[in-house]
């Protein structure tokens, strides 16, 4: 009687230690993607304000620095509801822009340029790093929280389900064609 009673015990202390191990694994999880997205709005942050710069510099002509200034503006200011489809919309101004080779050419040769376009270049290049890094967190937690037993002992606690962050991040071809 005495032994089952001590089986039972030691079954319950090894099952609470192995669903504290979970809990703590998914509250690492949780915090590298509060740190995954910290890095990701950086980026976003950053290819935001060098796109400004060289729509405000005059080095491109006053319908495309329009085009820029404005996608990069609703970029900056976007809550985070419509966030991903003002970035979407800045990643598509940047191509419509700076898809030219003349275009990204004039940049580079005015005072200033081949600074501006190796900005933006590593801006642009940065940005889907970071939300892949953000987004493979995301789906390692999703993973882990799908899991019956974090579903049954509430281990994820009171903590958001974590979302993806989709846009369109596809640089402009005289970008990756210079930075390759």
């Amino acid at each position: 009687m005495i032994e089952t009673l001590i089986w039972i015990l030691v079954a319950l202390v090894v099952i609470g230690l192995y669903l504290s191990w979970t809990a703590g694994r998914l509250d690492r999880l949780h915090a590298r993607i509060d740190a995954a997205r910290a890095a990701l709005d950086a980026q976003l942050l950053r290819r935001a304000s060098v796109a400004q710069e060289l729509a405000t510099s005059g080095v491109l002509d006053p319908a495309a620095s329009i085009v820029l200034y404005e996608a990069a503006h609703a970029a900056r200011q976007a809550e985070e509801e419509h966030r991903e489809v003002a970035e979407s919309e800045l990643s598509q101004a940047l191509r419509a822009v700076l898809g030219d080779p003349h275009q990204m050419a004039a940049v580079r040769e005015a005072p200033g340029g081949e600074e501006a376009a190796r900005e933006l270049t590593e801006a642009v290049r940065r940005v889907p790093m970071a939300r892949r890094f953000h987004n493979d967190a995301v789906g390692a937690a999703r993973r882990l929280r799908e899991h019956r037993k974090v579903r049954w002992f509430r281990l994820a606690g009171h903590a958001p389900f974590p979302l993806a962050f989709e846009m369109d991040d596809e640089p402009p071809a005289a970008l990756v064609d210079r930075a390759a």
